[in-house]
């Protein structure tokens, strides 16, 4: 007993002052004791001190009974009671009764307490209970002896206790069962208890399991998913109760953005027990109770998670893997007959199903064949199930369930061009107004009817839901959008117009049909709110969708003249929203950019021009920037799947599950364009991007236009050159209309400037007057000033270029001149030349004449007698040699005559020779 009185007097002097301060934080006066004080410090005296262990268990019932009533009651067992609640369950084992009077009424303190008598902000004394029970490991360690007790009630109400400790301190519970060895595998063990002990381990572990990565992981390991099957069967499946939802709700935990659990999940036993909650009987009909539904939809939700890919790595891999796993159990057919084939199923069933249908064929192309080949129905109702999944689009009468349905087209063509091209193969090329039975028909066929039943019924949301599926076919494939550009549908009254038009200028002759409905909404509403929202941006994504990178739809489009000047209207028409609003400036953007036609229809600078005039690229731009702003503030995509379902949050949902969605949906009628589910369904992250990339593409066409001329005139050099034959005088001229000619063309282009300069500084003026009426309108007016600040910016770059341009054409202008006074120069140059030449032609001809004169005959005659003067001398002395010579022979001939030699004879033939000598080189 000494020891007991020990503890209980240390407490109060360490938990007692901390409790304190909150006591007199709550009630106001820090000092202020009470009769529940009192009483607690009574029953926690006679437990801690008591001789007799009737007395002792006694006061443990009363202090139990006290705390379970009264806050000041839990607060003060907070501030001093834990030690020795504590030391009871530590030191009394034996008293088993003792034992579950202390954990009823560790239970008790931690259970919060509805009053309607206190004020609001009052403080809960559970929560900081909680917190200071779980600050000690060491607790938690002896609360987790206690389940390996044998009496039932001492593991129930110890089960109870963590759960209450799990729901207000989860960090730290979780915290300490991880640092206790084998604390998960004694909660594990739990689940093989009593009925009642395995319901209340359940709902621990999923407390647990709920964010705690670590806990996860050693949950599935200690065979958590065998054990979650096993209980699942017992309790009947689907058919079961509430503990099939805890079993249900536990899994999703366990698997939930964890992929080594799912690979744990489908290599161990695989999917065969969660896709056997989904079988259902043919004719079960209206076999659907309250809690069947929520069970339903929790193994529902779990199969979506197992499906949806991710940004982790091997995270697609491990989808497509488990995409595999349940198209081998046959899950489609399960899912076809809830989510098609069983109206009677409650909505919210059918709509998870349908999803459920997306996921499993997104990116798979064994399963998109599968769900090809599928058909469904009975007898003479048989038909393919894409046909009657399609039937569910145009018919839902709750736009969740037509969500859901074309969500599966979304994810059947998405990244699946043969699967497109599939599609578009049944649509037939050519399609009478005139009313023809839906039944049996292919689903091109279906859906042709479904898109021109505006004009032959008035049916304006079929059509448009028939659009939404339109688009998701033409998505990035040119071979479909090119075949679809052929289909042509047949008037109803040919004598008042022409017998066929093309399906793209019919749709958009719809979207202007339903444009006029909305701005007359004012005065005579013809649409019901909700589909007021939606209905245009459909169409318009559909033609958004259409144009991007297909220059022949352009062309179809703006073959109409009065095509241009409707879209120009309705990018200023107020009434029809932003997001409408926002796209028709991507359509009138889209026939810039991909506008490629020489022929008939405005080009490229028509409709810029067109923009510029009548819109003004101030405007048009804002048009965008008020597109992105409102693209930015959608909800992530995770909205648009059902939220996660949880236990308690199915409360109203077992009462009314079918009326809750309708309740909801009609909520959503009265909600602005962010609100409106369609919408946040239609504009997903791949067509955000879609417009994004294209905003981007079009400020940068629509820019280069500007900032060019018209007839992009260059400077030929065929002009610049002097044609053969061709005056100078002409030729000068022809330089000078060349060069008024590029002056023109630049005075067009300062015009157009300066146009767009006062178009800026009346926006920037218009920009910054307040706007009194609307005090809400500061948001817009930042997004306008930033968007003004842009185009100026813009404006201004394109001022700089024009101003260099007008440099080039004023230097190419002086060129052209210096050119021509060059030319000037040289002509008079030649001229020049040429009278300088004939002047000294002149002049050789004077000498010439000078030349001839007596003097010419004295000096001819002079020098031929000084010719003949040097020939008399030469000759002379050739006369002396053949003296010489002579002399020689005579004496040479004496000689000879001397010697005997008859010299006539030797000299006889000598001349003959020197003749025939002569002869010889006279003929050579």
């Amino acid at each position: 007993m000494d020891s007991r009185s020990l503890n209980l007097r240390g407490f109060a002097g360490s938990a007692g002052n901390i409790m304190q301060g909150i006591g007199g934080f709550v009630f106001g006066n820090e000092n202020a004791t009470s009769s529940e004080d009192s009483y607690v410090e009574r029953y926690l005296d006679r437990i801690n001190n008591g001789a007799r262990a009737e007395d002792r268990r006694a006061a443990m019932t009363e202090l139990q009974s006290l705390v379970a009533e009264s806050r000041q009651a839990q607060i003060s067992v907070g501030a001093i009671g834990f030690p020795v609640l504590l030391h009871v369950l530590r030191e009394d084992r034996e008293d088993v009764e003792l034992i579950r009077g202390a954990l009823e009424t560790l239970v008790s303190s931690l259970t919060p307490i509805e009053t309607s008598n206190g004020p609001k902000n009052e403080v809960q004394p559970a929560p900081m209970n909680s917190d200071l029970l779980s600050r000690e490991s060491e607790n938690i360690s002896l609360l987790l002896s206690l389940l390996s007790e044998d009496d039932f009630y001492v593991r129930y109400y110890t089960l109870q206790l963590l759960t209450a400790l799990i729901t207000n301190s989860p960090k730290r519970l979780q915290e300490a069962i991880l640092s206790i060895p084998r604390g998960i595998t004694v909660l594990m063990d739990m689940l093989m208890d009593r009925e009642v002990i395995r319901n209340e381990a359940l709902l621990l572990l999923t407390y647990l399991t709920r964010e705690a990565e670590e806990i996860k992981k050693i949950v599935a390991f200690e065979g958590a998913f065998e054990k979650i099957f096993s209980i699942i069967k017992e309790e009947g499946g689907s058919d079961g109760g509430v503990v099939v939802q805890d079993c249900l709700e536990l899994l999703k935990n366990l698997i939930r953005n964890n992929a080594s659990n799912q690979i744990l999940l489908r290599e161990t036993i695989g999917y065969d027990p969660l896709v056997s909650i989904l079988k259902l009987r043919r004719g079960s009909a209206y076999n659907f109770t309250q809690q069947k539904t929520v069970n339903l939809l929790y193994a529902l939700e779990t199969v979506e998670l197992l499906l949806i890919s991710g940004c982790e790595p091997g995270k697609d891999n491990s989808r497509q893997a488990n995409q595999t796993a349940f198209a081998q159990k046959k899950i489609l057919d399960h899912l076809l007959l809830l989510g098609v084939e069983s109206p009677w199923a409650p909505v919210a069933v059918r709509c998870m199903a349908l999803r459920c249908i997306g996921d499993v064929v997104l990116g798979n192309p064994n399963n998109l064949n599968l769900l090809i080949s599928r058909q469904v129905g009975e007898g003479p109702q048989v038909e393919s199930a894409l046909n009657a999944i399609f039937r569910i689009v145009l018919r839902a009468s709750l736009v969740q369930e037509f969500l859901a349905a074309d969500y599966v087209f979304k994810c059947f063509c998405e990244k699946n061009p043969e699967g497109q091209t599939l599609l578009a193969s049944t649509v037939p090329t050519t399609l009478s107004l005139a009313p023809v039975e839906s039944a049996n028909l292919p689903f091109g066929s279906l859906l042709l009817q479904a898109l021109v039943s505006f004009e032959s019924n008035g049916d304006s949301e079929t059509c448009c839901r028939a659009a939404s599926v339109l688009s998701l076919i033409l998505k990035d494939n040119l071979h479909c959008k090119e075949k679809v550009l052929k289909i042509e549908i047949d008037a109803l009254a040919p004598s008042l117009g022409p017998t066929k038009e093309p399906l793209l200028r019919q749709i958009v002759k719809y979207s202007a049909l339903i444009s006029s409905k909305i701005s007359k909404e004012n005065q005579s509403p013809t649409l019901p709110k909700d589909s007021a929202v939606y209905l245009l941006p459909l169409l318009l994504r559909l033609l958004v969708t259409w144009l991007a990178d297909c220059p022949n739809a352009v062309a179809c489009l703006l073959g109409p003249p009065t095509h241009l000047t409707y879209f120009l209207e309705l990018v200023l028409n107020e009434n029809i929203g932003v997001y409408a609003q926002g796209l028709t400036a991507v359509v009138l953007g889209e026939c810039v950019i991909y506008n490629k036609t020489n022929e008939n229809g405005p080009d490229q600078f028509a409709i810029a021009d067109a923009i510029s005039q009548k819109v003004g690229l101030t405007s048009y731009f804002l048009r965008f920037d008020e597109l992105a702003k409102r693209f930015r503030s959608l909800p992530s995509a995770s909205y648009l799947h059902s939220k996660p379902l949880k236990r308690t949050s199915t409360a109203s949902m077992i009462e009314e599950p079918q009326e809750e969605i309708e309740s909801e949906a009609n909520t959503l009628r009265g909600e602005s364009e962010n609100g409106n589910p369609v919408i946040l369904e239609i504009f997903d992250e791949e067509f955000v991007s879609l417009a994004s990339k294209l905003e981007t593409g079009i400020r940068e066409g629509v820019m280069d236009i500007f900032s060019h001329t018209k007839s992009k005139v260059a400077v030929l050099p065929a002009e610049l050159e002097q044609k053969n034959g061709e005056a100078d005088g002409d030729y000068v001229k022809r330089l000078r209309e060349f060069v008024e000619r590029q002056c023109n063309e630049m005075q067009d282009l300062l015009a157009r400037n300066a146009t767009l300069a006062e178009e800026l500084v009346r926006a920037g003026g218009s920009a910054t007057l307040p706007d009194s009426s609307n005090k809400q309108s500061t948001g817009r007016e930042r997004v306008q000033s930033e968007s003004l600040r842009q185009d100026f910016q813009e404006a201004t770059r394109r001022i700089e270029a024009l101003k260099a341009q007008n440099s080039k054409l004023e230097a190419d202008a002086a060129n052209f001149k210096s050119l021509a006074l060059k030319l000037e120069s040289d002509l008079k140059s030649l001229s020049d030349a040429y009278n300088s030449l004939e002047q000294a032609n002149v002049q050789l001809e004077a000498e010439v004449k000078s030349l001839r004169n007596p003097d010419l005959e004295r000096i001819i005659e002079e020098a031929r007698e000084e010719a003949q003067k040097e020939t008399e001398g030469e000759l002379n002395d050739l006369l002396v040699c053949l003296g010489q010579e002579q002399s020689k022979v005579e004496r040479l001939s004496a000689r000879l005559a001397e010697l005997g030699e008859d010299v006539d004879k030797l000299l006889e033939g000598i001349g003959d020779d020197a003749a025939l000598q002569d002869e010889d080189e006279d003929d050579e």
